[in-house]
């Protein structure tokens, strides 16, 4: 028996995926191959609980991976020593103060990860809905330095994680910390972390079953009110 292939979709055709059932179980939650970064598809896509994920020289990859992980924002896990690092208050945190710069840093190799998935065609189409008010980022500085921080989609009551950095200890779990806090406003916010992994499993992330997680999408991407970006020194969205 031949096995199941992924759905093929073509630059520019109108912005359906096929149902969940359609995803592969190896490689994990591949559902589809192709199309294209604009707006109206990462929305469409992101509104399904779908995402892309690839590397430079393959074709746009689009996944649903099973199980999902999330995050309640209130029962984000704060350890003593981040605590102690809060309470410090040696940092300022903003919001869209510099999504740019924030994706960029998020692109650049890591110690135990050379490469980046993070591709300049993603960066380009991350800034576009950034420039929608879609994508929104977390800046952690201290003084004028950008030592940490996240980026994401925001609709309705969803913030879908997409990646953070640090350039010093627990810079990205302070980002992490006030996206939480500002969240936890909103009975039904929910934090998209997508595929499981220890580090955020340890802050308090728990895999739940696909099926279970775009039940909740149904009704938490179409929340009346946008994602509640209100806490330190807010700014305006840059226009670059």
């Amino acid at each position: 028996m031949n096995a199941p292939l992924p759905a093929v979709l073509e630059p520019g055709a109108p912005c359906e995926f096929p149902p969940d059932a359609g995803a592969l179980a190896e490689p994990n939650g591949l559902i589809a191959i192709g199309g294209d970064l604009s707006p109206e598809r990462l929305v469409a896509a992101y509104r399904r609980g779908i995402f892309p994920w690839y590397e430079s020289g393959q074709p746009i990859l689009w996944w649903t991976p099973e199980p999902r992980l999330i995050l309640r924002p209130a029962r984000l896990h704060v350890s003593r020593s981040l605590r102690k690092r809060i309470r410090h208050k040696d940092y300022s945190v903003e919001f869209d103060t510099d999504f740019s710069a924030v994706i960029r840093a998020c692109a650049e190799p890591r110690e135990d990860s050379p490469g980046t998935w993070i591709t300049p065609g993603m960066i380009d189409a991350y800034l576009r809905l950034h420039r929608l008010g879609i994508a929104h980022s977390v800046e952690v500085r201290r003084g004028d330095r950008l030592i940490g921080g996240l980026y994401g989609l925001a609709i309705g009551a969803v913030f879908f994680g997409e990646s953070m950095f640090s350039r010093e200890t627990d810079a990205s779990k302070i980002a992490l910390q006030a996206l939480c806090e500002s969240a936890r406003a909103r009975e039904n916010a929910l934090i998209d972390c997508q595929v499981p992994s220890r580090h955020l499993c340890r802050l308090g992330a728990e895999p739940v079953p696909r099926s279970e997680f775009t039940t909740v999408l149904q009704s938490a991407v179409d929340a009346p009110s946008p994602w509640p970006f209100k806490i330190g020194n807010q700014r305006q969205p840059e226009r670059t």
